[in-house]
């Protein structure tokens, strides 16, 4: 390769509620852009000499959020400058983002052979829940499109808990896999690695004049299938609210068959974030560093 040319691997956050989802919309359907659209826009402006294609790991839906998502692609500059380091990408691709809701949180120069898809170890989401809100406009406005605000005060959370951890390990997730054009070629078994029911908060709790109880439920697994995350929080939610037992659940899922899942019970897009996306160290590190067998995330600086 030439010495002004370099692969970087990328991570982002972006408020998902504007955007057609993490990746490019076709052409003839640009009523709103992907999240990767604007993206490789702000990447030609800084006018690379090669065509510009950019690898997003995890292809969220519209209407979802991402605190961490991740994506690869290749520079060229011209006039043989050299390659851009990393804080100075950073920073003049947020410039010419400035106008959206999406932010490049970092960059890493990467080896030539890397994936942002393929490489990734692992990705967590976590689905945040309001209760006790009888009507959207009754959240604080910091809350606004970040959450499911549901009317019911209370979640028997003991009962999910319980409904969680049969779907924690690998299993055939067909039951919780919406119907798109993948179906035939992706494989329904999937590692769920953990599923689990914790006390949230608002993100203005101690500056706001009553209390909202959240929930948050987080999912980690190498991958997901096709809206997998929010059947399973609906899931989950409705065993809380009394609307579906235990045993109920785990029919759902032995029955390996996405018409088993109920109708209209998947969570809605706007309480979703994609927290992290987890490599491994040795697999970002150009050849003449020493490897070290550790992990790097998109998560943020406390792992």
């Amino acid at each position: 390769m030439h010495n002004n040319w370099a692969r970087y691997l990328v991570f982002f956050q972006y408020i998902g509620t504007h955007y057609r989802g993490a990746v490019k919309v076709p052409p003839n359907q640009l009523v709103r852009k992907g999240v990767q659209d604007h993206l490789e826009d702000a990447i030609r402006r800084l006018r690379p000499l090669n065509p510009v294609s950019l690898s997003v790991s995890s292809r969220t839906d519209t209407g979802v959020h991402a605190l961490s998502n991740s994506a690869h692609f290749d520079l060229q500059r011209m006039n043989d400058k050299p390659p851009f380091t990393e804080d100075v990408l950073v920073e003049a691709l947020n410039f010419h983002l400035k106008a959206e809701q999406i932010r490049i949180t970092r960059a890493h120069r990467v080896p030539d052979d890397f994936h942002a898809r393929f490489r990734a170890r692992s990705r967590t989401y976590v689905y945040r829940i309001a209760l006790g809100i009888s009507h959207h406009s009754l959240l604080p406005l910091t809350e606004r499109d970040l959450c499911w605000n549901l009317r019911n005060q209370t979640l028997d959370v003991e009962a999910m808990r319980e409904a969680a951890a049969l779907l924690v390990g690998t299993q055939d997730f067909s039951s919780f896999r919406a119907v798109n054009s993948d179906i035939h070629f992706k494989s329904p078994v999937k590692t769920l690695n953990v599923a689990s029911v914790q006390p949230g908060s608002s993100f203005v709790h101690a500056h706001f004049h009553r209390e909202i109880p959240f929930w948050e439920l987080t999912f980690t697994s190498r991958s997901f299938l096709y809206k997998q995350v929010r059947r399973m929080t609906g899931a989950l939610v409705a065993v809380g609210r009394g609307q579906l037992s235990v045993p109920q659940l785990q029919e759902i899922l032995e029955a390996r068959d996405s018409l088993a899942y109920p109708q209209g019970l998947a969570a809605p897009a706007n309480g979703l974030f994609l927290t992290r996306v987890d490599y491994r160290e040795t697999d970002l590190q150009l050849s003449q560093q020493t490897p070290e067998e550790q992990f790097v995330s998109s998560g943020n600086s406390e792992d």
